[in-house]
């Protein structure tokens, strides 16, 4: 019987990857992600072995209850991000070589846990995501991200093939509407470099030279520490606000790391991560600044 259970085992648990990138996508946090693959294998396990034995695709179905549980979470996310203190960005995420488990009791991650970091996890794209439906986003993800057909979504997403093509349609236009053409990445790590010189040196116009006129840069704090409650509009304004910041308390360095598969920045105080930024650099410009300081979303971040 053991011998007979554990392919069975493995396939099931081979799954976990997929389940996470997944919910990530769809959710913007790797906790709320991590719980979500938890509860889809609790009722994996909570059904008896004649009910598992009976599903054809093991990892269909992993897939199915994972997408209608994060379907379900996100027409509650907006409820609760009415509550939340300050803006709500998506929680950020470090190179798999910088990873760290965000859990408390452990101090490695899973190479199954790791979140594949492409073009469908940088800051931008999940912003734009976070302002579509939850049927458009999850119709999205899972049809124009990972290549599921529409009848396959559609029995996730609840509705007609037809109307998860129309989802998707409509999602791939916000998309394009709201991404221009990539900006090279060695390109847009120079720019970032530059504004980590000019931020450091407090020095406002080069600061204003990188930034694009109508530049935004946008905090959030969750409440537990100080974030501006708005985004700060204007390149003059953006450039003020980073100057009267570089040395407001001692011991913070500013390290160039890779955030969501973009370069990107990283303050340290002491060594320990207070602040991650992500950088939407559209041509030879920084269009927009997404800063972290939710401690809550920064667990996934080394010390060092």
């Amino acid at each position: 019987m053991a011998g007979q259970s554990e392919p069975s085992l493995s396939a099931i648990m081979s799954e976990r990857r997929q389940l996470t990138n997944l919910a990530y996508r769809l959710l913007g946090s790797l906790a709320d992600a991590e719980d979500v693959v938890q509860e889809t294998y609790a009722r994996w396990y909570a059904m008896s072995r004649q009910q598992q034995d009976a599903i054809e695709s093991p990892g269909a179905w992993l897939t199915t209850v994972a997408g209608r549980i994060c379907l379900d979470l996100l027409g509650s996310a907006r409820v609760r991000r009415e509550r939340y203190v300050g803006e709500w960005i998506p929680e950020p995420l470090p190179e798999p070589t910088e990873w760290v488990s965000g859990r408390p009791d452990s101090t490695t991650a899973d190479p199954a846990d790791r979140v594949t970091l492409d073009e469908s996890v940088n800051m931008a794209f999940l912003v734009v995501l976070e302002s579509m439906t939850p049927a458009e986003r999850v119709a999205f993800i899972l049809h124009d991200v990972f290549r599921y057909p529409f009848p396959e979504v559609a029995e996730i997403v609840g509705r007609t093939p037809a109307a998860c093509r129309r989802l998707a349609s409509s999602a791939r236009r916000r998309i394009r509407v709201a991404q221009p053409p990539a900006t090279p990445a060695a390109r847009h790590a120079g720019i970032v470099r530059d504004f980590k010189l000019a931020w450091a040196a407090k020095d406002i116009n080069a600061l204003i030279g990188l930034l694009d006129p109508d530049a935004t840069a946008t905090g959030d704090g969750g409440g537990l520490v100080r974030a501006e409650l708005r985004p700060i509009e204007g390149a003059e304004q953006v450039a003020r606000f980073f100057a009267g910041r570089a040395d407001t308390a001692p011991g913070v360095t500013i390290l160039e790391r890779t955030v969501n598969g973009q370069p990107g920045l990283v303050t340290q105080r002491h060594g320990v991560t207070v602040a991650v930024l992500a950088f939407d650099v559209t041509g030879d410009r920084i269009k927009h600044i997404w800063a972290v300081l939710n401690p809550d979303k920064l667990r996934s971040w080394t010390a060092g």
